[in-house]
Order: structure tokens, then C-alpha cells, then sequence
């Protein structure tokens, strides 16, 4: 199987690609994984560390050939405030439970998640579904030597933290 270990950032590759692969976010936070090109290309993503692959971004296979990364669309919730102060307290409150956003100028955009969407609503947002492609942050160690980009990076012992509840 022909391996790809070589991540290409959209805007710093070019020519036309050899082929695509279209994917939903949780296959695009990977950095090794079987998978199978839009046009029936089998091979292996092999990077040298986790990459969150974002649309339009390009990956090298080793005969030399690119395939362009397309993000699958996917049900998820548009959060809009009613100002920029507002959008900083709903992305903060998101923050604290840790849940993966994609932070925009006027929006923010999350998994679908009745809890949230209701916590949200209580707290003044316009709250709506849509289907599109999901690209979160990647969090404060993604690109870090022993990053792991899902947890904290520090624990608590009983009884210890440091504000996760308003």
C-alpha cells in the first residue's frame, strides 16, 4: 500500500492533484490511519505526528503525487450573539467543557448537542443546525513535542481545579 507521510498546509502546495480525499473531522485529527482516496486510491496516511488536516490542505505520497484533503460536511450547531462580548462569554463557557469549536468573527460553530445548544439559548445566543465542514482549533499543544491536544496537560488531585464550572 503506498504510504502518504507528508502533510501539505492549503497555500503551500501547488499544481493540480492527482486525487482527493474526502473526510469528516474526526478522520482528518489523525497522524497514521488506512484510507481510501475519492477515486478509489488506497493508501496509508503515515505522518510523523498527529496533523488536524484542514480543507484544502495537501497530502504528498511517496511516488510523488498530491491528493487535496476536502473536509465532509456534518451536522453541527451555529452559535451568534449579539455582540463580540457576548460571542468571547459563549466561547468561553464552550472552552470550559472542553468542547471542540470552530471560532469565527460572527459565529461559532460545535457538534450538535441538545445540552449545550440549551445551556446556550439560557445564556442569550441564537442557536441554529447547519451541515458543513468542521474545522475546530486545535487546542494549546497541537504541534507540540509530547502534545497530545485533548486533555489538559496537568491533573488535579481530589478536590482540586481550577474553575471548569462557572
Amino acid at each position: 500500500m503506498i504510504r502518504a507521510s507528508q502533510h501539505l498546509p492549503a497555500g503551500q502546495w501547488n499544481g493540480p492533484p492527482a486525487d482527493s480525499v474526502t473526510l469528516e473531522q474526526g478522520q482528518r485529527d489523525r497522524r497514521r490511519i488506512a484510507l481510501t482516496s475519492d477515486g478509489g486510491l488506497r493508501f496509508l496516511l503515515d505522518l510523523p505526528e498527529r496533523v488536524l488536516l484542514r480543507h484544502g490542505d495537501g497530502l504528498r505520497l511517496e511516488d510523488g503525487r498530491t491528493l487535496e484533503v476536502f473536509a465532509l460536511p456534518e451536522p453541527l450547531l451555529e452559535v451568534r450573539a449579539r455582540d463580540t462580548p457576548h460571542l468571547l462569554r459563549l466561547a468561553w463557557h464552550l472552552g470550559n467543557r472542553h468542547l471542540e469549536s470552530q471560532i469565527e468573527p460572527d459565529r461559532i460553530l460545535i457538534r450538535r448537542d441538545r445540552v449545550i445548544a440549551d445551556m446556550l439559548e439560557r445564556l442569550g445566543a441564537e442557536v441554529g443546525k447547519v451541515v458543513e465542514p468542521f474545522n475546530p482549533e486545535g487546542g494549546a499543544y497541537d504541534g507540540v513535542a509530547g502534545g497530545h491536544g485533548h486533555e489538559h496537560g496537568h491533573s488535579h488531585a481530589p478536590g482540586e481545579g481550577h474553575g471548569h464550572d462557572p
